[in-house]
């Protein structure tokens, strides 16, 4: 065949060559499932060379024979379910876990959560009572909220409380009041009763001082910084037990240490000076009006 014959004849074919999708379906005839087809394996008819893989795969002898029965291969199933349940419980808790949590149920296993008991519901009467004893001993006003967390009780119980402690002392005629002051709550006592409180309050704070008292109170003011030793000295007697009556009444206070004895120092307080009405020690009036003639003599006898 030439070359021109070769190019026509590939050319004819390349007219006639219709593409896959543009083709006819071709007919095809249903076979009938009553008639077995020879080319086709029965699927109950088994495999002698599937049975001998198979038996060697379990390590079973090669000349084992098969049986009528086939085996049902072992199902992967529950292993797969094994190792999947072993990863969510080493990972956390399976969604079962969670929704038994969420529910309020204890889980059947895995980790638990504590849940904290709530706090016990007080009645009407104990509330009232608990805060009665709280008011009794504060030194300042204490506020709802403060009140709410000590009794662990919403605060919008604990606010009308005490709107109707505060109206039942008022309606009783108590000697004191309940009144909400600076943002909290407070026992004061009433107005009307405010002669009666000044008079035991300041009833016994107007004691007079004692002759030993006054003297080692005007040893003092005069010759501060002094020592207990040199009072005693100055004084001629002990006046360990003055000096602590004076220190408890704030009218003297220690103020250091003497560098060579070692002893404490005292001097006159602030007190000691709004008690006489003095503005400074410089306006204590002067002492040598008041001493005898031979305080000289006498000094040098006492050293």
């Amino acid at each position: 065949m030439s070359n021109e014959e070769r190019r026509d004849s590939l050319a004819d074919q390349a007219a006639a060559w219709i593409p896959p999708w543009q083709r006819p379906a071709p007919e095809s005839t249903a076979p009938d499932p009553a008639t077995p087809d020879p080319a086709t394996p029965d699927p109950t008819t088994p495999d002698p060379a599937t049975l001998d893989h198979a038996a060697a795969d379990r390590g079973a002898p090669d000349h084992a024979e098969p049986t009528g029965e086939l085996a049902a291969p072992e199902s992967t199933e529950p292993r797969v379910a094994e190792d999947l349940g072993a990863e969510v419980s080493l990972e956390g808790p399976s969604r079962t876990t969670i929704a038994e949590e969420g529910a309020g149920r204890r889980p059947r296993s895995g980790r638990t959560r504590v849940v904290p008991e709530p706090p016990p519901v007080l009645d009407d009467a104990e509330l009232r009572g608990a805060l009665e004893a709280i008011l009794l001993v504060v030194d300042e006003p204490v506020s709802e909220l403060t009140l709410a967390q000590i009794l662990e009780q919403p605060a919008e119980r604990v606010g009308p409380m005490l709107d109707e402690i505060a109206a039942s002392y008022t309606a009783a005629g108590h000697g004191f009041e309940l009144r909400r002051a600076a943002g909290g709550w407070r026992l004061y006592t009433r107005p009307e009763y405010a002669t009666y409180v000044e008079r035991f309050v300041l009833d016994g704070q107007s004691v007079r001082l004692t002759q030993a008292a006054l003297e080692t109170l005007a040893v003092v003011a005069y010759r501060q910084p002094v020592t207990r030793s040199r009072i005693s000295a100055i004084r001629g007697v002990n006046c360990d037990g003055v000096i602590r009556t004076l220190v408890t009444r704030g009218l003297i206070e220690e103020c250091g240490i003497e560098s060579d004895s070692g002893a404490y120092l005292y001097r006159t307080s602030t007190m000691f000076l709004e008690k006489l009405g003095l503005n400074s020690l410089d306006d204590l009036p002067p002492l040598a009006p008041f001493l005898p003639d031979d305080v000289e003599e006498l000094a040098d006898a006492a050293r």
